[in-house]
């Protein structure tokens, strides 16, 4: 399936031109781009090659008596005449078909564009030269010179072309660049893979025939060929590709691993759960090409003034046309005709057309090698806009992954022995925290104890036999049930609780023995990544089912400018709509499938990489590493999208705007001033360049503090 890059919504299967803008389509799968050269460049670029060669002769033919060179005298001006014919002939039947080809759609379609315009003065200045020089006579007075000679315009549509192709060669040498990212991304992807067979015998295999549930051997120094889970070995991979951290990851059986990081030292035997355009890297290299073919609001606008442009321009060089014809000097219908030309060349609304989607193209293509990814360009203009940012905590502002904090013990007990009859318990649960408490022991080299009688109390804790006594591991709502307490211990607990810790109880027997605290550490970017987004104008807003206490004491650390605790899932989409029923602007950054229902509510959703794919399919942003910074990066990248998209409307304008006028012959009269096509055709192409030149500046563009 082809598709366009300036209107996306018009596909077709095979390659053709867009039936709105007469560009050529492009592959719409991502995978299928290649580090080919695109065929449309290198045939624009053999056309232009011959455009040069034989507008030079051309140049000098028509211009050389201008400049005092005798070349009328050397060949006879009849056969100089003749030559033009013959030099410009395949330079606007050759070099320029494509432009004429597109414009004559245009009038069969309906859909004005710049071929349009390009295409009806081209063919106005070469057919009337042709006729002026096969049979002159048939002109009235008023196209003829001083001498009785009529006028020819060879060079003028042979430089339009040949100007024209060389703004197209510029325009698909951007486009090319701004596919970098994709290419890069693409080729990130292992191009085999080593199956382990059912029978034990291996071999490589291409990677597109790796299936799921297949047994791959990775060897040091491979790239993992797929998605999948370590089954054998232990070893490191270095996973910056994906999280953009250089240090590599432990993985050893039953760790997840991703596709194209590379694996170190060791080797791994790894289950495929994810293979082909279900990879992670095929979701980022989807989600960065739907996103670059994607159109901003604002391009609407564009697209509104292009669509009234042409018609008005074309109504302009017929005006302008009949005002020199009926009062211009003599010979005024040729002063007419050039005119008329130079009209609809200076105002050929390409640039117009390239405004927003290079901006865009470019822009994601930036945003993928900075770990953004953007799902489409209207959350990239949107983002620009949001005043109010939400934020989770738990995953988000913090590492997602609680750890033991602290320990603290009754007299005559030892944190060893309270940690240990804790972990010993904890080994039969399935709740969170447990995960923290084993960790601590095992970083401790402690062992745990068998238990019988194992009971987990709902929303309490748990409580079982240790070594023959009776043991409870819970909150303050455990406790009171077996209606135990020691005041000094609860004391300890508020203090742990003003630190941002979840506190448990442990009593053996009758007695509280000791409590054990487990914080969620807050990420290390967290501080400065808040700090940077108030500097672009962010109010913060901390949105957690955390108790109140405990987000408050995360809030205080981070200087957080509103707190809301307690919230349910569905309670975060309604804090979003009230917000924005006060005209905010707002903005949800969230990473579980609690998350999906606000970040679908907001202006702009955020996910972060390392959450529930729930999340990241309801977001409109998806930062891969998954930390604050990356919003921090977002932001920079749309505020200096929106900035690029309006200087580029404004250069595409300023040359039509100015330039209009000038090729109607308004400074005739005062100045004695009248645009030649060809400096018009100049003009036309220094917009285009302004714009592609000014969009490609987004590739350089500071994100990072």
């Amino acid at each position: 399936m082809h598709t366009c890059p300036m209107h996306p919504e018009i596909e077709q299967i095979g390659p053709g031109d867009c039936p709105i803008c007469g560009m050529a389509l492009e592959p719409k799968d991502a995978t299928t781009i290649s580090d080919e050269p695109n065929p449309e460049l290198v045939d624009f670029k053999h056309r232009f090659l011959l455009g040069l060669v034989l507008i030079i002769p051309l140049m000098i033919l028509s211009m050389g008596p201008m400049l005092g060179l005798p070349v009328h005298h050397w060949i006879g001006a009849r056969t100089a005449l003749w030559g033009e014919l013959v030099l410009s002939t395949p330079v606007i039947l050759y070099s320029g078909w494509p432009f004429l080809v597109r414009g004559v759609k245009s009038f069969k379609t309906f859909n004005l564009n710049m071929f349009s315009l390009i295409g009806m003065g081209v063919l106005a200045a070469y057919l009337f030269s042709l006729v002026a020089v096969i049979a002159p006579q048939i002109f009235p007075e008023g196209f003829r010179n001083a001498k009785g000679a009529v006028g020819v315009y060879f060079e003028a549509g042979a430089t339009i072309v040949v100007l024209v192709l060389l703004g197209q060669i510029l325009e698909l040498q951007a486009r090319d660049r701004t596919g970098d990212a994709i290419r890069s991304l693409l080729g990130l992807a292992a191009k085999t893979a080593r199956i382990i067979y059912p029978n034990g015998q291996e071999g490589d295999v291409p990677i597109e025939d790796v299936a799921v549930g297949h047994h791959i051997r990775v060897r040091p120094g491979e790239k993992i060929p797929v998605d999948g889970v370590v089954t054998e070995g232990r070893s490191s991979v270095d996973e910056s590709m994906i999280s953009g951290e250089p240090i590599p990851v432990e993985k050893t059986v039953g760790d997840q691993v991703t596709g194209a990081t590379l694996n170190g030292t060791g080797t791994l035997v790894i289950e495929a759960k994810q293979v082909g355009a279900d990879t992670t890297l095929s979701h980022i290299v989807e989600m960065v090409a739907s996103a670059q073919r994607s159109r901003a609001p604002i391009q609407k606008l564009a697209d509104a003034v292009a669509g009234k442009f042409v018609p008005t321009v074309i109504a302009i060089a017929i005006l302008s046309f009949i005002v020199w014809a009926i009062w211009g000097p003599e010979p005024s219908y040729a002063y007419a005709l050039v005119s008329a030309i130079a009209v609809l060349i200076i105002a050929c609304p390409c640039a117009l057309g390239l405004a927003t989607p290079m901006s865009i193209m470019t822009a994601t293509g930036r945003g993928a090698q900075m770990g953004v990814l953007i799902k489409n360009a209207e959350a990239l203009e949107r983002f620009a806009k949001v005043d109010t940012l939400i934020v989770d905590k738990t995953g988000t502002l913090t590492e997602g992954k609680p750890k033991l904090a602290s320990i603290t013990t009754a007299k005559a007990w030892q944190k060893n022995d309270v940690l240990c009859l804790a972990a010993s318990l904890e080994r039969g649960s399935e709740h969170p925290l447990a995960e923290a408490i084993l960790a601590g022991a095992t970083e401790r080299g402690l062992d745990t104890s068998p238990v019988s009688d194992f009971e987990a109390v709902t929303g309490k804790g748990v409580r079982g036999m240790v070594n023959g006594k009776a043991v409870a591991l819970g909150n303050a709502a455990l406790m009171a049930e077996l209606e135990l307490r020691s005041e000094s211990l609860e004391q300890a607990a508020n203090k742990h609780r003003d630190n941002g810790e979840t506190v448990m109880f442990l009593a053996v027997e009758e007695t509280i023995v000791g409590l054990v605290s487990v914080a969620d550490p807050i990420k290390e970017t967290t501080s400065e990544a808040l700090k940077a987004l108030r500097k672009l104008g962010f109010r913060i807003v901390m949105a957690t089912g955390d108790n109140d206490r405990t987000a408050r004491a995360v809030a205080s650390k981070l200087d957080i400018d509103e707190i809301r605790a307690d919230v349910l899932p569905a309670d975060k989409a309604q804090i979003i709509k009230d917000m924005q029923a006060h005209g905010h602007r707002v903005a949800m950054a969230g990473d579980g499938v609690n998350d999906a229902p606000a970040l679908a509510q907001a202006d702009v959703g955020i996910a972060m990489g390392t959450g529930a794919d729930v999340a990241i399919e309801s977001a409109g942003f998806t930062l891969v590493k998954g930390d604050l910074g990356g919003i921090v990066r977002a932001r920079r990248l749309s505020l200096a999208t929106m900035r690029n998209i309006k200087q580029n409307l404004f250069f595409a304008l300023i040359y039509n705007g100015a330039g209009i006028p000038l090729a109607a012959g308004l400074l005739y009269p005062l100045f004695g001033f009248l645009l030649s096509p060809i400096f018009a055709a100049a003009a036309m192409s220094l917009s285009s360049v302004s714009v592609i030149g000014n969009a490609l500046r987004l590739r350089t563009v500071r994100l990072d503090t």
